[in-house]
């Protein structure tokens, strides 16, 4: 076996690297540094913006002179041209996720959008139906506000704010109550349901549709890419994991 490390009196084998990697639980981060490399291996940045990610590296970790930035390459074992490569890794991985996901983005974004949709809602709830039945009463008819209703009588954490929950996104709440607010109008309020051991009654406040602006397509982006690393990485180790299961070929 080639040796690769020596710490003390104990010699790291290659054939020990793995073994050690999944015992500190480095190895996913391993896997994952190994398939992103695979990925951004064709993808090149211009000259201006490696320049650019170099001087953003070094302030991002006070590398702010010569002689701190060659103390900071001796400790790490890297040259110069390895901290330029980390540098602009960001960028070539930003590179690879929109030439692969791009085009996906916004059917990804309309399958998930009823769970980025977000409202501001209020909700009473008590364990007396007659009571619920009363409270829905004084604020409908505008005898009390919801808000003071909510304070003086829920048996929830809301009573603390009035009853007002919110902005959530739809599939934050209880199913039920999602369901609820999915088909309100800003300001209707439903009359008492029950809900496990509760009654429940709910207005919608404010609802927020979610937008494909520049934020939400990197978000959908990352989503993307994210699924598809996992996936990658979880296949990889598998494959691993069963080829060092598996008993030697007989000769």
């Amino acid at each position: 076996m080639t040796e690769v490390f020596r710490v003390g009196e104990q010699v790291i084998t290659e054939a020990e690297i793995p073994q050690l990697l999944k015992r500190y639980q480095l190895l996913p981060q391993f896997l994952q540094g190994l398939v992103i490399d695979q990925a951004i291996a064709e993808f090149t940045c211009p000259d201006e913006e490696r320049q650019a990610a170099v001087q953003k590296f070094c302030k991002q970790n006070q590398l702010t002179s010569p002689e701190i930035q060659q103390a900071w390459l001796k400790a790490n074992g890297m040259t110069l041209e390895e901290l330029e490569a980390l540098a602009i890794r960001p960028i070539l991985l930003q590179n690879f996720k929109e030439k692969t996901w791009g085009p996906k983005v916004r059917s990804h974004f309309m399958t998930r959008k009823a769970s980025l949709d977000q409202v501001v809602y209020s909700l009473i709830r008590t364990q007396d139906e007659g009571l619920a039945q009363e409270l829905y009463y004084r604020v409908n008819e505008g005898e009390q506000t919801f808000e003071d209703c909510a304070r003086d009588y829920s048996q929830g954490p809301e009573a603390r704010t009035g009853g007002k929950l919110g902005p959530v996104s739809l599939n934050r709440p209880h199913p039920a109550i999602g369901k609820l607010l999915s088909v309100s109008q800003p300001g209707q309020l439903w009359p008492p349901r029950p809900l496990a051991e509760w009654f429940i009654i709910v207005r919608l406040d404010e609802f927020h549709p979610a937008q494909l602006d520049a934020a939400m397509h990197q978000r959908m982006l990352d989503e993307l890419y994210v699924n598809w690393l996992q996936q990658e990485v979880q296949s990889i180790a598998a494959d691993y994991f069963k080829r060092m299961s598996s008993p030697p070929a007989s000769v």
